[in-house]
């Protein structure tokens, strides 16, 4: 089975890059320190401290596999890359909520740098999904848990 494609824009990549350089540098270097001193304090059959690290040291090596399995199948969009024609994957989109007349920016980006708090949504999220391949002028419908919600797109940008 072939591994699912991570799309990313430049700074999600170098966020990714930049949080496995830590996981790899510091944190594996700190919980083997933690795990050294859990040890020194004898009987590890019941050492919660030594339970604690070793949970730890698990965590961290999952999220590194994680990592290096997402930028070994990154795909980076650049701004070039990025038609203001059409809503894709690294538009900004100026929307317009029909139902309650205000206004809603959002980036469209990969899975992976989604972070909806920011207004930086997923291109596979209901709101992501039907927005990609839209064009300027274009109503959307978007299904969501509370019903439907209705959108105009006012503007597409890099």
């Amino acid at each position: 089975m072939a591994e699912k494609e991570v799309i990313l824009t430049p700074e999600g990549l170098q966020k990714l890059e930049d949080e496995l350089e830590h996981l790899k540098s510091v944190k594996r270097r700190e919980v083997a320190e933690r795990i050294k001193l859990a040890i020194s304090y004898g009987d590890i059959s019941e050492n919660s401290e030594y339970e604690d690290a070793k949970n730890e040291q698990a965590f961290v090596e999952g999220r590194i596999m994680t990592l290096e399995k997402m930028l070994r199948n990154a795909r980076v969009i650049h701004d070039d890359d990025v038609d203001t024609e059409l809503v894709s994957i690294g538009s900004t989109v100026l929307l317009k909520d029909i139902e309650f007349d205000e206004e809603v920016e959002y980036t469209i980006v990969g899975s992976a740098e989604a972070d909806p708090a920011s207004n930086r949504i997923s291109n596979e999220s209901p709101v992501g999904r039907s927005l990609i391949g839209k064009t300027k002028g274009a109503m959307v419908e978007v299904a969501v848990p509370a019903g439907t919600i209705q959108f105009q797109v006012l503007s597409i940008k890099r």
